[in-house]
């Protein structure tokens, strides 16, 4: 896909919002539209999740979920860039749910109801899901919360990439190529110093990454 002048819209959270950059121009989707020409729409808001929730959170913009926030993006786009799960793991308390889960409150279901409402929003877009990036303690929430059944980050990241294929959407797997690995230190040190945020230089590698599939599409 040739993407100057095409428009782009990013659906996420804080990685997307630009947490861990030194500005909003270093920000992975700006550098996106710097690279690419492309027109760039940033619908990032920090600690918002797929799911809807059980229980209301502190801060209440939490649970901006992504499902509720369709229908509030632009009408009209050429690409939609989906980018989230890693909220759902680290501090959310829906459940995880079934494949079959057809309604917003749990992770499988809000994965249908997200990918559906965006299918018919954008009918004609290009629909395009990337995975979580890994996290420190990703094996187990790093939060403990009662009544909550906890899973590996891992699980979530799989049932992202199930979901998107039933659908026949392209996924990015950012936790399978993407290179960027905190729990090796190196890695934290140079992309990730808190364990889960980028910083410019990992902003710049998630853009590259973006930009190349973007194109292959």
């Amino acid at each position: 896909m040739q993407l100057q002048g095409k428009k782009v819209l990013f659906l996420g959270d804080s990685i997307t919002e630009g947490v861990g950059a030194s500005s909003s121009g270093t920000c992975y989707v700006a550098q996106v539209a710097e690279r690419s020409g492309a027109v760039c729409r940033n619908y990032g808001i920090s600690g918002t999740r797929i799911a809807r929730q059980t229980h209301p959170s502190e801060p209440a913009s939490f649970d901006l979920d992504f499902c509720m926030r369709v229908d509030g993006m632009e009408p009209d786009a050429d690409v939609v860039v989906v980018f989230g799960g890693t909220n759902d793991y680290g501090h959310g308390d829906a459940p995880f749910g079934v494949p079959s889960d057809r309604t917003p409150d749990t992770f499988y279901g809000a994965l249908h109801t997200l990918y559906t409402a965006l299918i018919c929003r954008y009918p004609q877009s290009k629909i395009v899901i990337l995975t979580p990036l890994h996290r420190c303690g990703e094996e187990i929430s790093a939060e403990k919360r009662p009544g909550v059944e906890l899973r590996p980050l891992k699980q979530y990241v799989e049932a992202i990439r199930e979901t998107a294929e039933y659908y026949a959407l392209p996924v990015l797997d950012l936790f399978a190529i993407s290179g960027l690995q905190p729990n090796v230190p190196v890695i934290r040190e140079r992309y990730l110093p808190d364990g889960l945020h980028p910083n410019d230089a990992g902003h710049e590698k998630l853009a590259e990454l973006i930009v190349r599939f973007l194109q292959q599409l």
